[in-house]
């Protein structure tokens, strides 16, 4: 951006760092959530609630189900064969 530009554009300098600050947290919030050990970790976690009688078949096999789509997203998300988002 050239000098002009940048001197019209500083009344907006707040708003844009926020817009940046959002976007980190917004990325670290995705990578967190899509990490494929954190998912394996919850699976286990979900296994043992469900050998210890906290939820039935039904519920385990529905979060199961959301779990394994996670997984499916990170997979794609880090060969690049998709935007990782699903509907």
């Amino acid at each position: 951006m050239g000098l002009i530009t940048e001197v019209l554009l500083l009344p907006f300098a707040p708003v844009r760092g926020s817009f940046w600050a959002v976007r980190q947290v917004l990325t670290e919030a995705e990578r967190q959530y899509y990490d494929p050990a954190a998912v394996r970790a919850e699976l286990a976690r979900l296994e043992q609630r469900l050998e210890a009688g906290e939820i039935d078949e039904e519920e385990f096999d529905r979060l199961e189900d959301e779990l394994l789509d996670r997984l499916e997203i990170s997979a794609r998300r880090s060969t690049g064969t998709g935007d990782g988002r699903t509907g």
